[in-house]
C-alpha cells in the first residue's frame, strides 16, 4: 500500500513471510529461514533499506550458484574458556551468528569476557539485534564485521576498506544503549539507491575515480566511498579490519567478498564480545548509566537542533512507527520479491 506521504509499505507479518517462503522453498531450515527473513526486516524497519529485504535477490542468487549453503550448521567450538571459534560452513550469516549469541550468554557469566570470531558465514545484517541480544541478557556487548572494499584511504582514491561497521550495547536496567554505525559516510546500497532516482549524495560522502569530492551517484560507484570523520574514520577502520581478520583468519581489503555479488566464495570476519558487568567488582553501575541518559536527553537544545538523543533511541522510534504503519519498502523491490517468491511456488500475490 501508499500511505498519506507516498511510502510504499508492507505489513510487517508479510514481509517476514515472505522471505521466509522463499527461503525455505530454497532449502533453508524453517528456523534458519525466519531468523535471515527476521535480520532483512529489522533493516527495514529500522530506515536502513541497505539492509533489508533489498538484499533477499542477492541471498537467492548465491544459494543459486553454490557459494551459499541455506541449510549448513555451523561448528563452534571453545578453543579456549573465553574463544568460540565458529566455522559459518557457508551458511547463512544470521542462524550462524545467533548460535554464537546463544553460546556467548551461556558461558560468559563464568568467564567474564567472551568472544565469538566467526569465518564463512553470510552477511550478517545489522549488527545492532545481536548486541542487543547481549544486552538483554544484562550482558554489555560488541560486534564488528568487514565487508568488501569500498572505501578510500584517506589520501588515495582507489577503495580499499569496507565500511567496517561496529556496533555495542550498554545495559541500563530500561532500554539499552545501542551504537550500530559503519565507518564509510554511507553505504554502498544508499549509493545504489540514489543512482537509481538520479539523486545527488550529500556533500564529502563520496569521491570519483580520480579521488575528486562527488555528490553524482553514478560516478561514486566507479569511485568510492569517504571514511566518516576524513583521517580518524578511516584510521578507525584498518584497525578494526585487521582487528577481525587477524582473530578470523580471514581476508584483508581486495580480497574480502562474498556479500554483495552473488558468485565468490565469502572471505569476512565476524567478532562478537561479550562481558558480563557483574564479574568486574564494581557493584550496579545501572542506575546512575539511566540517570546520566536522562540528564542528557532533557538537555536544553542548541540553536538549530531538536535535542539530545542517544544511540538507539532514534532506531527504536523508527521500528516503533514502521511496525504500526507499515515497512517501508520500495515497490520495484517488493514486486522483485513477491516474483522470487512465486518462483518458490510460494502463496499468489
Amino acid at each position: 500500500m501508499i500511505d498519506a506521504d507516498g511510502v510504499h509499505r508492507v505489513p510487517v507479518d508479510e514481509h517476514l513471510a515472505v522471505t521466509t517462503e522463499v527461503l525455505t522453498g530454497l532449502g533453508a531450515p524453517e528456523r534458519a529461514a525466519r531468523e535471515q527473513a527476521g535480520m532483512l526486516l529489522e533493516g527495514d524497519l529500522r530506515g536502513h533499506a541497505s539492509h533489508g529485504i533489498r538484499r533477499l535477490p542477492v541471498l537467492v542468487g548465491r544459494i543459486g550458484n553454490g557459494v551459499l549453503d541455506p541449510a549448513a550448521e555451523p561448528d563452534l567450538r571453545w578453543t579456549t574458556d573465553a574463544v568460540l571459534a565458529v566455522d559459518g560452513r557457508t551458511g547463512l550469516g544470521p542462524p550462524v551468528a545467533h548460535r554464537a549469541v546463544e553460546a556467548l550468554v551461556e558461558r560468559v557469566p563464568r568467564t567474564g569476557v567472551a568472544v565469538a570470531a566467526i569465518r564463512r558465514a553470510g552477511h550478517l545484517g545489522m549488527l545492532a539485534p545481536y548486541v542487543e541480544r547481549l544486552a538483554g541478557a544484562g550482558l554489555a556487548g560488541l560486534a564488528t564485521t568487514t565487508s568488501e572494499a569500498l572505501v578510500h584511504p584517506w589520501g588515495a582514491a582507489p577503495a580499499m576498506l569496507g565500511t567496517n561497521p561496529i556496533a555495542a550495547a550498554i545495559p541500563t536496567g530500561g532500554e539499552p544503549v545501542v551504537l550500530d554505525m559503519a565507518t564509510g559516510q554511507i553505504s554502498r546500497g544508499k549509493v545504489l539507491d540514489h543512482a537509481a532516482r538520479g539523486e545527488p549524495l550529500p556533500e564529502g560522502a563520496a569521491v570519483d575515480a580520480e579521488g575528486a569530492p562527488t555528490t553524482d551517484a553514478a560516478a561514486a560507484l566507479d569511485g568510492a566511498i569517504t571514511p566518516v570523520g576524513g583521517p580518524k574514520g578511516y584510521a578507525l577502520s584498518l584497525v578494526l579490519e585487521l582487528l577481525v581478520a587477524s582473530l578470523t583468519g580471514t581476508a584483508l581489503g581486495r580480497e574480502v567478498r562474498g556479500t554483495l555479488d552473488t558468485t565468490d566464495p565469502v572471505t569476512k570476519g565476524d567478532l562478537l564480545i561479550a562481558f558480563a558487568p557483574a564479574a568486574f567488582g564494581v557493584g550496579r553501575t545501572q542506575p546512575a548509566i539511566a540517570a546520566f541518559l536522562d540528564e542528557l536527553r532533557t538537555l536544553a537544545p542548541a540553536p538549530g537542533h531538536t535535542g539530545v538523543q542517544v544511540p538507539g533511541d532514534r532506531a527504536r522510534e523508527a521500528r516503533a512507527h514502521n511496525r504500526f504503519r507499515g515497512v517501508p519498502v520500495d515497490a520495484a523491490t517488493w514486486a522483485q520479491v513477491r516474483a522470487l517468491r512465486e518462483e518458490q511456488g510460494g502463496a499468489g500475490a
